[in-house]
């Protein structure tokens, strides 16, 4: 499948996946370290960014079909790989599939709520979305602003006011226009739960790394990742909000780069849990 991606770097080949609502300009803090070592290409799922919508259904078992296609096309196959939030998801399904991807880096996966996790997330976001397009004619304002950008983003980062806001105007943007947020919001939350691996069967380094401070997915379901995941160590972001390349990007790249060198993090940076 063609899908709209950026493309930089040398060295051997890393697959940047995005979350719901991003595109592949959502790596944009972290991309310049990445790239200084791999080449790196980040794409625009379908639906999102300058990517067309699938046609069909769109859920995480045609997105993750999608991206095969594309690791195909581009003769990819083994590539390492990271994703962030519902393309943490991916990346983890792609990984129990086999075959496809090499190293993994999940960032903040959803899909591990039970019961009224569940609802909490669909509601908080069903309500942040619509908000995000509502206010688009004053986001520029709302970016630049330090108090009107944590009222904003309290959810989702845990220094909002710290944030570039070229960064957040640019991820407002690309929410606002993503033409297949509501359809798979509505999957995430209430769609096909995600299947496990067992033991041994994924042979990659794969790394699940988790905000202390996640409002989006709870810590607490880093357990249940763990649990279907049993091959996966756990990485821990101490003062981080949902998405680990906003509130921690030197961490966070430096997690990438040591996972996908196919080094074993220092015991103080990966740890079971």
């Amino acid at each position: 499948m063609k899908m709209n991606h950026l493309r930089s770097g040398t060295g051997k080949p890393l697959l940047l996946i995005h979350g719901l609502g991003g595109s592949a300009r959502s790596w944009s803090t972290i991309w310049e370290p990445l790239a200084a070592r791999h080449d790196v290409i980040a794409v625009d799922l379908p639906g999102f960014g300058a990517t067309p919508p699938l046609r069909g259904e769109t859920s995480i078992r045609s997105l993750c079909d999608a991206v095969t296609s594309f690791i195909d096309t581009q003769g990819l196959r083994g590539v390492d790989a990271v994703g962030s939030s519902m393309g943490a998801r991916l990346v983890l399904e792609l990984a129990r599939r086999g075959g496809v991807l090499g190293s993994v880096v999940s960032l903040d996966p959803g899909g591990f709520w039970r019961g009224w996790e569940r609802h909490a997330f669909f509601s908080s976001i069903w309500l942040s979305i619509r908000a995000v397009r509502m206010l688009q004619p004053l986001m520029p304002a709302i970016a630049g602003n330090k108090v009107a950008r944590t009222m904003l983003l309290a959810q989702f980062s845990r220094r909002p006011w710290a944030l570039d806001p070229a960064v957040v105007l640019d991820e407002m943007r690309s929410y606002a226009q993503a033409l297949s947020f509501d359809e798979l919001l509505h999957q995430l939350a209430y769609g096909e739960e995600q299947e496990g691996a067992l033991r041994g069967s994924i042979d990659a380094p794969l790394v699940i790394g988790w905000g202390r401070q996640d409002k989006v997915c709870l810590p607490r379901q880093a357990k249940r990742a763990l649990s279907l995941f049993p091959d996966a160590q756990m990485h821990w972001f101490e003062r981080c909000g949902h998405f680990p390349h906003w509130d921690a990007p030197h961490e966070t790249a430096q997690l990438i780069l040591d996972t996908v060198s196919r080094r074993v993090a220092s015991s103080t940076a990966v740890t079971r849990s």
